[in-house]
């Protein structure tokens, strides 16, 4: 129960050296993206199937003779904290991996992350990585 008190008693907002990293891409870069990171050191991420359109717009498909358009796309969101020393470094692998050349390649998005901590030990902050 010891970390549960580290928990709730954690001031919120006192660390600013992390940031969380938001990438929404085509769901067959998935595997490149992730031995992108993992050549990098960077081993935890999470990740998520979304839908959702950009420029790409959706696409027109046709089922038993009949046309449909699909406007919302399959995606891959996977989010990712890393330390900023560790940022320009992990934007790079992501962005490099996910690239086809094509419309609807994805984002990436940065946030500030202002507190991290694992749950099991009660560590915070970048040790909570």
């Amino acid at each position: 129960m010891g970390s549960i008190n580290v928990l709730c008693n954690a001031p919120l907002g006192s660390e600013f050296n992390m940031k969380l990293i938001t990438a929404i891409i085509k769901p067959f870069k998935l595997d490149e993206v992730h031995e992108a990171l993992a050549h990098i050191g960077i081993n935890s991420m999470t990740t998520c199937d979304v839908r959702g359109f950009g420029r790409q717009k959706g696409h027109t498909e046709l089922y038993r003779g009949a046309e449909y358009v699909i406007d919302f796309l399959l995606k891959v969101k996977i989010e990712v904290a890393v330390e900023d020393e560790r940022l320009q470094e992990a934007m790079h692998a992501i962005a490099k991996s996910a690239y086809t050349g094509k419309i609807g390649d994805g984002k990436v998005f940065v946030s500030n992350l202002h507190k991290a901590v694992r749950i099991r030990t009660g560590e915070s902050g970048s040790a909570a990585l």
